[in-house]
């Protein structure tokens, strides 16, 4: 299950995905994201799917890879399409007990559960095509005017950077812990849920006293390099924008727009859920 995690990871890969500038992309991924909230409309998922589909062939990630960033959330994603099979009203298909399913519940059970998975989908392709510093310097010049009012943008951005490249370190360091404790002789998937509770308090302990410590070392690496934040840094490469970045916003402003007509029209077709 620890392997399953891919948030945060980086695949590395020769793409136009992986070749285009962290800009592009963090915009592209919030424009994929924001768009999906403010749909409901079969025709715009289809749209979405498809793209999303196209991304990641082209981007040259193996599907199945992304696939297993799913598992970790499944009880989420099962619990999110549970809720709205039970609780929306409308005319009802099965009862039992105080549950009633009712047909515009599995409907919307149906879409929200199918927005989640490429919800996901698409914020791992950003981590996954795009590397921690690339990250870091992409969010420190898109919210570069933000200093102005005297936002600390490049020390937020870093904190970010730091947050996803621990994740996998994490969840590796977590993996080696509960091999080790399992070759002991500890028995984490039996017992009842108090039990299974009790049986992570030798894996918690050790990981927090690994984190910390993986804490203290790469602050004392920052300080022995004279790190002082944004002030007076300059880049070994800089961003700028190629002929390739500025296909790729128009390409994400086209899909915006498509999935604004689309939505018009599909609730005018009465497609609309």
């Amino acid at each position: 299950m620890m392997r399953d995690i891919t948030i945060g990871q980086y695949y590395r890969a020769d793409s136009p995905i992986h070749r285009l500038d962290p800009r592009v992309k963090i915009a592209g991924t919030f424009i994929y994201m924001v768009s999906l909230f403010f749909q409901k409309s079969i025709l715009t998922y289809i749209l979405a799917i498809l793209t999303l589909v196209i991304v990641v062939k082209t981007s040259k990630v193996p599907f199945s890879f992304m696939v297993r960033g799913l598992k970790p959330i499944m009880f989420i994603l099962l619990f999110s399409v549970l809720i709205n099979m039970f609780f929306v009203p409308g005319e009802i298909v099965a009862k039992f007990w105080i549950f009633k399913i009712t047909k515009e519940g599995m409907i919307q059970a149906g879409f929200m559960g199918v927005r989640l998975i490429i919800l996901i989908l698409g914020a791992s392709l950003l981590t996954l095509t795009t590397t921690p510093n690339q990250l870091t310097d992409g969010l420190e010049k898109m919210f570069g005017c933000l200093k102005k009012i005297k936002i600390p943008v490049h020390e937020i951005a870093m904190m970010m950077s730091i947050a996803l490249r621990f994740i996998p370190i994490l969840t590796e360091e977590t993996d080696k812990i509960m091999k080790a404790q399992m070759a002991r002789g500890a028995d984490l998937d039996s017992g009842n849920l108090i039990q299974k509770i009790k049986s992570m308090i030798p894996i918690l302990v050790p990981l927090f006293v690994a984190a910390i410590r993986r804490a203290n070392d790469l602050a004392m690496a920052m300080e022995s390099k004279c790190y002082n934040g944004s002030d007076g840094r300059t880049k070994m490469k800089p961003l700028i924008y190629t002929k390739a970045d500025k296909g790729a916003y128009l390409m994400e402003a086209a899909f915006l727009a498509v999935m604004i007509v689309l939505s018009v029209v599909s609730h005018k077709a009465g497609l609309s859920f």
